[in-house]
């Protein structure tokens, strides 16, 4: 089965660090006029915990905002206020659009192919897990227990955008590249780097799991 979705790419020219990323929203943030709530996921009964549709990230160091379906649509009110003129931190910055990149992309399960993808910063761990995770001894288990941690946040991301899954996903990490922590709102997380095959067509550089709207979790087909 074959889904559709819109998906925007905006990269800057701008280089930023990870610890940027977060005021690099901020300031995208501070320059709409009609602050929709796709762009920072608060409404007034609280969070939006849906998949997030507007996501910032640093791909090959410069900063890109991902935006999905109706994201794509609410994109036009930062284009119709831009001012180039940002504060990353303390310090102003001339934000320059480097290309925008439409692309009409689908989500399919595969038959009888897996994909390859690569994972980085991706957060599986919360605190009820993280205990569970470090109790297992072996590293099969451990592996297997972050498995079912990737598929459920993949399916979270189908969900999120309107897709259902007909057949079970499968996922198999590969190889993890490394782990490291990672700050979150004042909370220490475990990042992994991973590689895993799935039978499943993904596009690239969408979020995938905990801080998916803010350069976390995010995922990228390998071509073999």
């Amino acid at each position: 089965m074959e889904n559709n979705i819109r998906l925007l790419i905006v990269k800057f020219k701008n280089q930023l660090t990870h610890d940027e990323v977060k005021y690099f929203r901020g300031a995208v943030i501070r320059n709409l006029s009609d602050k929709n709530v796709l762009f920072h996921n608060h409404e007034e009964e609280g969070l939006r915990y849906a998949y997030p549709l507007i996501q910032y990230k640093r791909i090959q160091n410069c900063a890109v905002i991902v935006c999905l379906n109706e994201g794509t649509e609410v994109i036009g009110n930062f284009f119709s206020t831009y001012q180039p003129h940002f504060m990353i931190g303390n310090h102003p910055v001339e934000m320059k659009i480097d290309k925008l990149n439409p692309v009409f992309s689908c989500i399919a399960q595969t038959d009888n192919q897996t994909m390859t993808y690569q994972l980085t910063r991706w957060l599986p761990l919360n605190g009820k897990n993280y205990s569970i995770y470090h109790q297992l001894e072996g590293i099969a288990e451990r592996v297997l227990f972050l498995e079912k941690i990737l598929v459920a946040n993949i399916l979270a991301c189908t969900k999120g955008l309107h897709i259902h899954l007909e057949k079970q996903l499968v996922c198999k990490i590969q190889h993890i590249a490394g782990s490291y922590p990672v700050m979150h709102k004042g909370i220490r997380f475990m990042a992994f780097d991973l590689t895993f095959t799935a039978n499943i067509i993904l596009p690239d550089y969408i979020g995938i799991g905990k801080n998916a709207s803010m350069d976390c979790g995010i995922l990228s087909q390998v071509q073999l």
